[in-house]
């Protein structure tokens, strides 16, 4: 069964890939996942005001255009003296999305004055399968019912069978200064309070615990928002195969 990731951003796919297949056994096998980009889908406007929204509405326009089922994930972080901010707005903080130095530097300043024990955060996630109704068939705008998922059906519509989505959390604190190489975002300015059996080997910061950007993939993802989130989806996947 082939499954679409609504993201154009491959390594995401690789990520949600080995958080599922860790969970979904010898069943992984089954599944083929695959990126709205390389498919050639365009990515949609994320007007929700909520992660919820944003997950169901890039999962929805998949799931429609295709005809196949989708997974779709919104995350971002939530600092709680900021009044639960940046929120949806994570990856666009400072105005450029994505833009990971600017965004870091922007919280940082922002929280400059408040003391460490103040700093606590969350990292949340949502994750949404949306499953379309084949048997329908696409509209009449896109291409006939049955056709190979693509540039050919990027007009198509399928009406919605089913909807599911789930939240995960990581909870943790804001650091002072940027530790870690791996991950993205705000991973080095977050130490996670669920920590592996190890410290940071950084100088000046041996037996702190381990920034995001520090743990390994394996690490990470045994704790993070998304992992969590991408889990709870597991029986509704299953359901799909059975």
């Amino acid at each position: 069964m082939k499954i679409v990731v609504a993201t154009h951003n491959e390594g995401k796919l690789v990520e949600i890939r080995r958080i599922l297949e860790e969970d979904l056994g010898e069943d992984a096998a089954h599944i083929e996942l695959v990126s709205a980009g390389s498919l050639h889908l365009p990515d949609p406007v994320e007007t929700g005001v909520t992660f919820q929204e944003n997950a169901l509405l890039k999962a929805r326009d998949v799931a429609s255009r295709t005809g196949l089922p989708a997974v779709a994930d919104d995350s971002g972080l939530i600092v709680d003296v900021m009044g639960n901010a940046p929120g949806i707005l994570s990856a666009r903080w400072a105005g450029a999305h994505g833009h990971d130095k600017a965004n870091n530097a922007l919280l940082l300043a922002q929280i400059e004055d408040i003391p460490d024990s103040k700093r606590t955060a969350r990292f949340r996630c949502a994750a949404a399968l949306v499953v379309p109704d084949v048997e329908a068939g696409a509209d009449a705008t896109g291409a006939a019912s049955g056709a190979a998922a693509g540039s050919a059906m990027v007009q198509a519509r399928y009406a919605i069978k089913s909807e599911t989505v789930e939240l995960g959390e990581m909870p943790g604190t804001i650091i002072r200064k940027p530790r870690g190489e791996h991950g993205f975002g705000y991973d080095p300015l977050f130490v996670p309070d669920d920590q592996p059996g190890r410290t940071s080997t950084e100088p000046d910061y041996e037996g702190e615990p381990l920034t995001s950007a520090e743990m390994t993939p394996a690490e990470k993802n045994a704790i993070s928002h998304r992992g969590k989130a991408l889990k709870a989806l597991v029986p509704a996947i299953e359901a799909l195969l059975g």
